[in-house]
């Protein structure tokens, strides 16, 4: 039998919310948060730069959005449809971002240990303009940034605790 400190009640949690790097303390959840990785070999000053980059894989463009001032600039070079998107991006969009969460996140010790203070409440992108990576204005967006971050939580929760257990 189970202590009632064990079981978890899902009416008991509450979503976290994020959207701005500025917000605290979940900024750093954002893509736009300033906490640079290394990834393929190269140093990466925000996930949104890497992310945005790998729409031109292989290209010049993709070190020119590397090297963007700011992740909103590396975001505006991303959307530009001059710019050749490579073929497969809809399909490997999610492992891209994936990638990119994983990498800032073990490359930051603080920023993991806050991930794994969420416990098990839901994790929601607030952006209103963003279906997809978002929850949208509405509410009804796919959460898709959310869901990889609450991916990874439970990820590095296993790593985690794998760590401590004995040989």
């Amino acid at each position: 039998m189970s202590s009632p400190a064990a079981t978890i009640d899902k009416k008991d949690l509450m979503p976290i919310y994020f959207y701005s790097d500025r917000e605290q303390p979940y900024g750093c959840f954002s893509n736009f948060s300033k906490h640079g990785f290394l990834l393929d070999g190269q140093w990466w000053p925000t996930s949104e730069h890497y992310f945005q980059a790998q729409k031109f894989a292989g290209t010049e463009h993709a070190e020119a959005v590397r090297l963007a001032p700011a992740p909103m600039a590396a975001a505006n070079m991303g959307r530009e449809r001059n710019r050749p998107l490579r073929a497969d991006w809809e399909q490997t969009k999610d492992d891209v971002m994936r990638r990119a969460l994983r990498a800032k996140f073990e490359a930051h010790d603080d920023l993991r240990a806050l991930l794994l203070t969420t416990g098990d409440e839901e994790i929601v992108e607030n952006a209103p303009g963003d279906f997809y990576w978002g929850c949208g204005k509405d509410g009804t967006g796919k959460n898709m940034l959310g869901k990889l971050l609450m991916e990874l939580r439970d990820t590095l929760r296993g790593a985690a605790s794998s760590d401590r257990s004995c040989p």
